[in-house]
């Protein structure tokens, strides 16, 4: 969880021009930012340009947020969502089921540091299990329709609750609940489908 005092004064120091504020906001939710747009892009070259512009729209709108309103990151991760939906909204083609067919290589520089660390006592072949796991389960995450996708996203890899992502997304949170069912139902069907062709 966020120190609600923290985040504030670190945004009334940037706001008022303080440079290391905002490289100290940059550091904290690089991360987060970086895998959003990932899951989305499904390839590291736009995830990066994307976290930019996220950053860059970020940094132009700061003295807009609100801590009465809900939290930072509950505001940041509006502020990426809804590039993400314009960006691929001016794309005018629905890139995200291209993920598959990334190069392994970008695929691997999205992964940590700590991920891309070959573990000594785990067996030899454990890390690319690992990996080919990771990679099955992006092809799977973009073969779900956007509004399912974004909400398993939101939920299970940047660990919002039910109430942050009906504030990100705009809708009730019973409608929330439901996309993220349905999309973990249908991410499931689709991994034992892809496993079933694998055995």
């Amino acid at each position: 969880m966020e120190d609600v005092q923290v985040i504030a004064m670190l945004v009334r120091r940037c706001v008022a021009g303080d440079a290391g504020a905002w490289e100290e906001i940059v550091q904290t939710y690089n991360r987060r930012i970086y895998n959003i747009c990932y899951r989305f892009a499904g390839s590291a070259n736009d995830a990066e340009d994307l976290t930019q512009e996220v950053f860059i729209k970020m940094y132009r709108t700061l003295s807009s947020y609100d801590a009465s309103k809900g939290a930072f990151v509950t505001w940041v991760t509006t502020i990426t969502r809804n590039l993400l939906v314009d960006h691929f909204r001016k794309t005018k083609q629905d890139r995200l089921t291209d993920s598959i067919d990334a190069p392994v290589s970008a695929q691997e520089d999205a992964q940590p540091l700590s991920e891309q660390i070959h573990d000594q006592s785990a067996p030899p072949d454990a890390h690319v299990r690992s990996r080919e796991a990771g990679e099955t389960v992006h092809a799977a995450l973009g073969k779900l329709s956007p509004e399912l996708r974004e909400a398993v996203i939101l939920r299970d890899l940047q660990d919002l609750d039910y109430r942050e992502i009906a504030t990100v997304l705009k809708v009730p949170e019973g409608t929330v609940k439901s996309r993220i069912n349905r999309g973990r139902a249908e991410l499931a069907r689709l991994l034992q489908r892809t496993y079933r062709q694998v055995m």
